[in-house]
């Protein structure tokens, strides 16, 4: 016999709700014109979910402390190809600027242990502001593509980043100048690979000025 939970009728509840969910996703617009955000409004907007907490709205700036691992991702599905513009500015001497892109739009650190992304991670001035990588997935080990220990995040500062995304090559300026680039031989892409998230672990960090848009 079946146990309570785990019968035909509670089988099929969840797989209507994984149907469900997969549907819901299926109508989140995709960027096909450039996507502008300011946060000059009072409270995080709506299309952004929000997995764990850790930002608020600062002096028009998004403020992202304390979040560990828990993305504030956008409900806008990215194109394949794009270019992602944005300002960041650390508050602290640990630096730690992190975003995530072509992610799923809903995986967070469960534990604050052992988090896998699902898209790549770019990460200034991490690991108490020692390195800055590229990651596809893990950020730790086999998962770094490509990387620098020589550039440190000065608190303070207003960095703008450009990271462009052709193909299966993620291409990352700071300030205008090349930061970081790497070619995956593998692109992750489609569904579950199509998302922009903003980051953090403990730092303060503020964002502003993002801006998305498609390239053919």
């Amino acid at each position: 016999m079946f146990r309570d939970g785990h019968g035909p009728a509670s089988l099929l509840r969840l797989a209507l709700f994984a149907a469900g969910l997969a549907a819901c996703k299926a109508k989140v617009p995709q960027i096909e014109a450039p996507f502008v955000e300011s946060f000059n409004q009072a409270e995080v907007a709506p299309v952004w979910h929000d997995t764990g907490g850790g930002y608020t709205l600062v002096e028009g700036k998004l403020s992202a402390k304390g979040a560990r691992n828990h993305p504030l991702w956008l409900r806008k599905r990215l194109p394949r190809n794009a270019v992602i513009e944005l300002d960041a500015v650390a508050q602290t001497p640990n630096g730690d600027i992190k975003v995530e892109v072509w992610g799923d739009g809903e995986s967070f650190d469960p534990d604050g242990n052992s988090y896998i992304a699902t898209g790549y991670v770019l990460i200034f001035g991490g690991w108490r502001n020692s390195l800055s990588i590229i990651a596809r997935q893990n950020e730790h080990n086999d998962g770094v593509k490509a990387q620098r220990a020589d550039k440190r995040v000065e608190p303070g500062r207003s960095y703008h980043f450009t990271i462009t995304r052709k193909d299966g090559t993620i291409d990352w300026k700071v300030d205008g100048e090349p930061f970081l680039s790497y070619a995956d031989p593998q692109p992750l892409e489609g569904s579950g690979n199509e998302y922009f998230g903003f980051n953090n672990w403990e730092t303060e960090v503020r964002f502003d000025n993002l801006s998305i848009r498609p390239l053919p």
